[in-house]
């Protein structure tokens, strides 16, 4: 007896979990990570969006503590730099800032969103999407440095698995890079970096 994929819920019942699947970014404020879990890696998607308010920043989406700090890290270097780096900032105490990851039944937490949220909300406030075929991963500091993360292989294969072109990691995980697959890394364009004036002009697609 031969079965074919289309067999095997037939056989095994419907798939008990459902992954996030890529999808082409057609609006501004929406940024690919990449996330490592205790059962490899997955792609995780930052939205970011402003309305009329007092300049508070809203965290939501099951995030834990080291996250909210990338948040709230990412926007103070982000409205530190904002004329250099050509964001509408200029308003910031007259409207809130509210960054969603979405899946909220589901625990984030980590120091590994930083560069993604970054992207996020320099895309609101550059009106620059992010680039569909791209995701990203890695920590930064009030100073914009981009600091090395875990779980590089696990990240970079889900890059792969969904179908995503290029990556852009931490300087710091170079290393790391030589443990993902030879076949894998045959098919990404991988972006090492320092500091987040590097990620934006490689994340951001141009005006």
């Amino acid at each position: 007896m031969k079965l074919e994929p289309k067999d095997l819920e037939k056989y095994l019942g419907h798939a008990p979990f459902v992954s996030e699947s890529a999808e082409k970014i057609v609006e501004i404020g929406i940024a690919t990570g990449l996330a490592w879990t205790p059962v490899g890696g997955d792609i995780l998607f930052i939205e970011a969006t402003r309305m009329r308010g007092r300049g508070s920043l809203i965290l939501t989406g099951s995030l834990g503590e080291v996250m909210k700090e990338s948040a709230q890290t990412a926007l103070s270097y982000l409205r530190s730099q904002a004329k250099r780096l050509d964001l509408d900032l200029d308003d910031y105490g007259k409207h809130d800032l509210h960054i969603h990851v979405p899946a909220g039944a589901t625990p984030k937490d980590g120091p590994s969103a930083g560069v993604a949220i970054v992207a996020a909300l320099a895309s609101l406030t550059s009106k620059r999407r992010v680039r569909s075929d791209t995701a990203m991963t890695g920590e930064i500091s009030l100073r914009g440095r981009v600091l090395r993360v875990g779980g590089i292989k696990e990240k970079v294969l889900a890059a792969s698995r969904f179908g995503l072109k290029q990556v852009i990691l931490p300087e710091g995980n170079k290393p790391d890079w030589l443990d993902v697959p030879a076949e894998v890394r045959a098919k990404l364009k991988v972006h090492f970096v320092k500091q987040i004036s590097e990620v934006l002009p490689l994340a951001l697609m141009p005006k």
